[in-house]
C-alpha cells in the first residue's frame, strides 16, 4: 500500500504536512531537512521543485524558489540528492512543482525515477484533472505514484465530487483564492468554505493548505479537515540565523505545543 494511504488509514486528524523548497536556504540540504522533519514528528513532507515562475505561490515561496535556482537546484539534482532517502525516512514524501518541469523531464521517466527513489505522490497545481485522466493516469498508476488535486473556494460542488472520485490519496483544500503565504487567522468566508467542504462528506481525506502559519491557524484548519499543510512559515523559519536543525525543531514545537 502507498505510504499516503497508510498514513490516512492510521491517523484521521491533526495530520501535519510541511512544505519546503529543495535547494533552499542552502545547497545540498534537502535530505537533511527531510530527516529532521521526520525526527520532529511531521507526518507528511512536500518537497518543492523550484520553478522560475511559480504563479500559485506567494512572495516567500517565490523568493525561496529563486534562491534555490541560484543555488543550482534542478529536478535532476534533487532526485540525485534524495536517491537514498528511504534508507532513513519512513513517512510519505510528495514532490510539488509545476507541470512544465515534469513535461520537459518526460512524464514517464519522471514517474519511473521518483518511484525508484520511494516518492509516494506528486502535486502539480497546473496539471488539469482532465489532462491527467486522458494522458497520464496509466503512467502514474503503473508506477504507484498518487497525484494530488486541489480544490479552492471557487470550485463547484460538481467538480469537487469529480475530484473526490478521481483522487486516490487525499484532496488538497486551498484555504483561499489568494496565493500561498502566512495569515494571522482565517476570516468568516474561509471558515464557511471549510464547513461546506466538511459537510459534503467526501470519501477522500482532506488537507488544508495556504495561510497555515502557527498553532492557531493549524488548529482552525484541522477542525474541518484531516490536517493542514505549512509552507511559507516554515521557509521563514529555515531562513533564521542559527543552526538549521534547531530552527526546525523550534518551529515544529510551536505548532504542537
Amino acid at each position: 500500500m502507498n505510504r499516503i494511504n497508510t498514513l490516512f488509514d492510521t491517523k484521521k486528524e491533526n495530520i501535519l504536512s510541511v512544505y519546503f523548497t529543495a535547494g533552499h536556504p542552502k545547497p545540498n540540504t534537502a535530505a537533511s531537512i527531510i530527516m529532521e522533519l521526520e525526527k520532529n514528528g511531521v507526518d507528511l513532507i512536500e518537497i518543492g521543485i523550484p520553478f522560475s515562475d511559480p504563479l500559485a505561490d506567494g512572495p516567500v515561496i517565490q523568493q525561496s524558489s529563486q534562491l534555490a535556482l541560484e543555488n543550482g537546484m534542478t529536478l535532476k539534482k534533487l532526485l540525485s540528492e534524495i536517491q537514498d532517502i528511504r534508507k532513513s525516512v519512513k513517512i510519505p514524501l510528495i514532490l510539488m512543482g509545476y507541470f512544465n518541469t515534469v513535461l520537459q523531464f518526460g512524464v514517464e521517466e519522471f514517474c519511473r525515477q521518483i518511484a525508484a527513489i520511494g516518492i509516494d505522490g506528486v502535486i502539480l497545481p497546473d496539471m488539469p484533472m482532465e489532462v491527467h485522466q486522458e494522458s497520464y493516469q496509466d503512467i502514474f498508476e503503473s508506477n504507484g505514484i498518487i497525484p494530488v488535486f486541489l480544490i479552492t473556494p471557487g470550485t463547484s460542488d460538481e467538480r469537487i465530487r469529480k475530484t473526490d472520485e478521481l483522487s486516490k490519496g487525499f484532496i488538497y483544500m486551498v484555504s483561499s483564492a489568494s496565493t500561498t503565504g502566512t495569515k494571522s487567522g482565517f476570516n468568516e468566508e474561509s471558515m464557511s468554505y471549510f464547513k461546506r467542504i466538511n459537510g459534503m462528506n467526501l470519501k477522500q481525506p482532506v488537507l488544508t493548505g495556504f495561510g497555515i502559519s502557527n498553532k492557531e491557524t493549524f488548529t482552525q484548519a484541522c477542525e474541518y479537515s484531516n490536517g493542514a499543510i505549512i509552507g511559507s512559515a516554515f521557509i521563514k523559519a529555515l531562513e533564521q540565523p542559527g543552526e538549521l536543525a534547531k530552527n526546525m525543531e523550534g518551529f515544529i514545537k510551536t505548532l504542537k505545543g
